[in-house]
């Protein structure tokens, strides 16, 4: 299995040397020793890093984003598609599948200012339908609501999605969200039409191509999936999944030219 040195660590995640040997140090990682007895990383350890440096980007404080990882350590190593962390104020939050969840507390969590803000979208909505003026919505403006009913009221984002469709049928990015949306919630067969339906209309759209390349991924269909995120070559994490891919087949030079990639692409951004 490929091992990274620590300045390599360091140089792919954007954390510093210090960061990481304090993280190996506290038995968040699990690092070898090389013939000199410095530090040699696993894949592994290296979503881990990455999760950490998205966590302290976003301001969470050090010890908490350490015991955050702790506890996650054996879901992430698992799987890098169906879990995802943020920061909500002073509160780590998990979405995974269908359901968000304190990792730190263990509980359900209910983001009550976005229900608030739903509430407020779809009281707009209603006031709009009342007074003629959806009737004059364009595919754009339906694609727009669809985004913010998206964030904050997501059952009722599909509809909107769909009207800026049937409006325009080139809509790509309508596609493309409607089935992300799809694929969130686990209908797997209906993102992979949409994902291609977009496709159809713009073969080399990126985010269609790098969606449906997590879609077999999921499927643990590799080769297609390695097929779809090669062609997705913006999306930094298309080149993070490819190094993952060629990890478990052993292809250890593919694996370090992706990661080095993915980092150059977050560089630029």
């Amino acid at each position: 299995m490929t091992q990274y040195a620590t300045q390599e660590v360091s140089e792919l995640i954007g954390l510093s040397a210090a960061q990481i040997r304090h993280y190996a140090h506290r038995g968040l990682l699990s690092p070898t020793r090389g013939k000199r007895g410095e530090y040699r990383f696993a894949f592994q350890d290296v979503v881990l890093l990455r999760t950490a440096k998205g966590l302290l980007d976003a301001r969470v404080p050090a010890r908490r984003a350490y015991r955050v990882l702790l506890k996650l350590k054996g879901k992430l190593a698992k799987s890098l598609s169906s879990v995802r962390i943020f920061a909500e104020g002073a509160t780590v939050v998990v979405r995974e599948d269908q359901s968000l969840w304190d990792v730190e507390t263990g509980q359900g969590h209910l983001d009550f200012a976005a229900k608030a803000l739903a509430h407020n979208v779809a009281a707009l909505a209603r006031r709009a339908a009342d007074s003629g003026q959806l009737a004059e919505f364009d595919s754009d403006d339906w694609y727009n609501l669809a985004l913010d009913l998206e964030e904050e009221d997501p059952e009722r984002a599909p509809e909107a999605y769909q009207r800026a469709i049937a409006l325009d049928p080139n809509n790509v990015d309508a596609y493309v969200n409607l089935g992300r949306l799809y694929q969130l919630w686990g209908q797997i067969k209906q993102a992979r039409k949409l994902y291609r339906l977009a496709l159809d209309r713009k073969p080399e759209h990126a985010l269609a191509l790098y969606n449906l390349g997590t879609i077999f991924d999921e499927l643990d269909e590799l080769d297609s999936a390695v097929a779809y995120y090669t062609r997705a070559q913006v999306v930094p994490d298309a080149h993070f999944n490819l190094a993952r891919i060629f990890e478990l087949k052993g292809d250890e030079l593919s694996a370090v030219r992706h990661m080095r990639r993915y980092r150059q692409l977050l560089d630029s951004e």
